[in-house]
């Protein structure tokens, strides 16, 4: 049975304290007693030691009489326990060699640094990238000089996987998107009078922004996702490495399939997108302005501008494709061999490929505006 830790400090003949150790200093016995006895010590040295009804002694109760003591025992205050002692001596020589905790810097730095970090590792994002995209353009010229090198196997396989595989979110998606444009269009011109003009917001909204914009947000979360995501896993089973000693380029055999794939499929999806969201939104103006479908498309041929509206957001798919596709692409490549860094790859691909195209589409907003078209 254990026997609780006590101890008691009496004033030894030179001055200096004498310690009367009780009772088992050990794991389960020891508790708080040590820093206890720091403070009652007071930094009084301790020369003669009471050892008689010292029970069981370990690594815990010689850790605690070695923190509280100002200085080392003396060895002869051990004879009466040699062992101990040396558990005690043994202790105390590897208490004094660990080393105290690094100190904690302020708040103030702790941010600053905090910023520098991340404008550091956005430097080195940008050079990585720079330095991916220069092997990409060297990979497209070098595929376009040799066709026959092309895996035709894989860019259809790809195309399919990226392109048809996501008609049905893609225009389920818009269809809803057309049909809330007119929710809110309707809602608004015919507190005007102005309600058939809903079919023109309809159709400048859908052609013009939301058809390709969702289907690129779309393409960015189920395609650059997967792209990180298989090329990761590739790095990290060191597939693309025994490709490169086969003598197979990686960007060849990975890059720019999915590139290709992308590039031909996103004008397909946006304007499939376009159909989907004129029908959600010509189904709202039937059953809200009975408007019917007839008089919704003689409304969208009758503007001369709709055509050129369709041809800007037509315009902006390949570039958002070569986007997307880059960006799943470039993050799969910098995958390490740890799990971690592939979750931490795939979410910086979606976030990243999203961000990219929002800012683009804000880019050709500008230019289309001072091009007045």
């Amino acid at each position: 049975m254990n026997r609780a830790a006590e101890y008691q400090i009496d004033q030894a003949d030179d001055g200096a304290a004498r310690l009367r150790l009780t009772g088992d200093w050990s794991t389960t016995s020891v508790g708080r007693q040590g820093e206890r006895l720091k403070a009652e010590l007071a930094e009084r040295p301790v020369t003669t030691l009471d050892l008689d009804d010292l029970g069981r002694f370990d690594t815990a109760g010689a850790l605690a009489v070695a923190q509280a003591m100002s200085s080392p025992i003396p060895d002869a205050a051990w004879r009466a326990r040699p062992e101990a002692g040396r558990l005690y001596r043994m202790v105390a020589k590897l208490d004094c060699m660990t080393a105290d905790p690094p100190s904690r810097s302020a708040a103030m730095t702790r941010g600053f640094a905090k910023v520098g970090r991340g404008v550091y590792d956005f430097a080195a994002e940008a050079m990585l990238s720079l330095a991916f995209l220069g092997r990409l353009m060297a990979a497209v010229v070098t595929a376009l000089k040799h066709p026959g090198r092309l895996r035709w196997a894989a860019w259809f396989s790809q195309a399919e996987r990226t392109g048809l595989d996501a008609i049905p979110i893609v225009v389920v998606t818009n269809f809803f998107i057309g049909a809330v444009v007119a929710f809110i269009g309707v809602d608004l011109l015919t507190q005007f009078g102005a309600g058939v003009f809903s079919v023109q917001l309809i159709g400048v909204a859908v052609f013009r922004e939301f058809a390709v914009v969702i289907t690129a947000v779309l393409l960015a979360g189920r395609s650059a996702s997967s792209f990180a995501a298989e090329i990761g896993s590739m790095r990290m089973t060191q597939e693309v490495d025994a490709m490169q000693v086969m003598g197979v380029d990686p960007f060849q055999a990975l890059v720019i399939p999915r590139l290709a794939a992308l590039l031909i499929m996103l004008p397909l999806l946006t304007f499939l997108a376009m159909l989907g969201g004129l029908m959600g939104g010509m189904l709202v103006s039937w059953s809200q302005l009975n408007l019917g479908p007839a008089f919704f498309l003689q409304r969208l041929l009758e503007d001369g501008y709709m055509h050129k509206h369709m041809m800007v957001g037509l315009v902006k798919a390949p570039v958002f494709a070569v986007v997307v596709a880059a960006i799943g692409c470039r993050q799969g490549m910098s995958v390490a061999g740890d799990v971690e860094s592939l979750g931490r790859r795939v979410t910086a691909a979606v976030v990243q490929a999203i961000f990219a195209i929002i800012l683009l589409d804000a880019v050709f907003a500008l230019i289309f505006i001072e091009l007045k078209i």
